[in-house]
């Protein structure tokens, strides 16, 4: 497995840099085109979930802890958890976003038959494993509500209703710039506030909150370093950004308003690391300092972490019932709810027990990825590729 992630990672590097010197000044425009504002707040939130908000916490002393696990000693515990969430990730979501919104609708390679099912099959996949990680997570951050043996149904029922409640909002359209507009904002809210109480705190000062930012710099000294697998876990991610890859590009396509390939790069790379290195700060400076979290913080972050999921189940839910024909106006909105919040439930579940993981299904999309190459490389598209837009235009010589 760890042989097949770098060859994805590669091959989506590779993608890159061809696509960015081929058709960086191509304007892109989707089906549903939005400002830039609304497009970075849909990309953002549609494309984390509540790993971003739970996850940091609890993998800090793991990094930190390089006696135990040496191959992180080439950076500090922040530069770490950042490289496992930001920069190179998104790159991988820029080429499936520019991908579906200049290519696809002149290749249809995803409306070949069995694409269209294997495709559909990573959304429903990816989406049922969102839920199963707020499952997975509620443990550490609600411990008072936890059970010594037995089933713990009130994790079951915060998870239950989460899907139910993604799954009413798929139903309109509508829902969708509010979700991503509110989750994003009590986002930063959160960040605002976990930022004011480390500071309120006895032992921590306005300077050692800015002492933290630097040590993201670790993370770009050592770039290379995250572009292939560090280990099995860092593989794990790996795989996952690749299940939501294929997500996320059909998804945020549809958004893109009248930006140039170079722009959409910049705008996918730059501000959801930026966010995602704000929040990771602040939280570095809790476990630096050894901050309780316990009670009202843990509350903040559970419920923005279900704010989180239900936006990503929204858009995941919403794009493979189109694909589909699995809609609210085949089966009316009850029949609707009905069907997606059994399914999602039942997929959950096999999450939870192993049954099904994360890594085959973005095995699923290295593979896919590497078909439709070929597909276009042997001319089997129906229409020809846009044409060049060359970020530095070959100059002409004169006769």
């Amino acid at each position: 497995m760890l042989t097949l992630v770098s060859i994805g990672m590669l091959f989506f590097m590779a993608m890159v840099v061809f696509i960015v010197m081929r058709w960086g000044r191509l304007k892109l425009n989707g089906r549903y085109p939005v400002s830039t504002l609304t497009f970075i707040a849909i990309l953002f939130t549609s494309g984390l979930d509540v790993g971003l908000i739970m996850f940091p916490l609890t993998e800090f002393p793991v990094y930190a802890d390089i006696k135990e696990n040496s191959e992180y000693a080439f950076a500090n515990p922040l530069a770490i958890e950042f490289g496992f969430w930001g920069f190179l990730v998104w790159a991988i979501y820029f080429v499936t976003c520019f991908y579906f919104c200049a290519i696809e609708p002149k290749v249809k390679f995803f409306e070949i038959t069995w694409v269209k099912w294997i495709n559909n099959i990573v959304i429903i996949g990816t989406c049922a494993f969102t839920a199963h990680l707020l499952f997975a997570n509620l443990s550490w951050y609600l411990p008072s509500i936890a059970v010594s043996e037995g089933f713990p149904w009130y994790y079951a029922l915060i998870v239950g209703g989460t899907i139910l409640f993604a799954v009413y909002s798929s139903t309109e359209l509508k829902f969708v710039k509010i979700l991503s507009l509110s989750s994003g904002g009590l986002f930063f809210a959160l960040i605002l506030g976990l930022g004011s109480i480390a500071l309120l705190s006895d032992n921590v000062s306005a300077p050692d909150y800015f002492s933290t930012l630097p040590l993201l710099t670790d993370y770009f000294e050592h770039l290379h370093r995250f572009v292939l697998p560090i280990n099995d876990y860092h593989a794990f991610y790996l795989f996952w950004w690749f299940a939501w890859s294929i997500m996320i590009g059909q998804f945020t396509a549809r958004f893109v308003g009248n930006m140039r390939t170079i722009w959409l790069f910049l705008a996918m790379l730059i501000w959801p690391s930026l966010s995602i290195g704000l929040w990771f700060s602040v939280l570095y400076l809790f476990h630096l300092k050894g901050l309780d979290t316990s009670g009202f913080i843990n509350l903040a972050m559970v419920f923005v972490g279900i704010v989180f999921v239900i936006n990503s189940l929204d858009s995941l839910i919403r794009l493979y019932s189109d694909n589909l024909n699995l809609t609210v106006a085949r089966f009316g909105k009850q029949k609707y709810m009905a069907l997606h919040a059994f399914l999602m439930m039942s997929l959950t579940v096999l999450f939870s027990v192993q049954f099904i993981k994360i890594q085959w299904v973005g095995a699923l999309v290295i593979g896919i990825g590497l078909c439709c190459f070929v597909y276009i490389a042997l001319g089997k598209q129906q229409q020809p590729l846009p044409k060049t837009e060359a970020l530095v235009p070959m100059p002409v010589k004169k006769k």
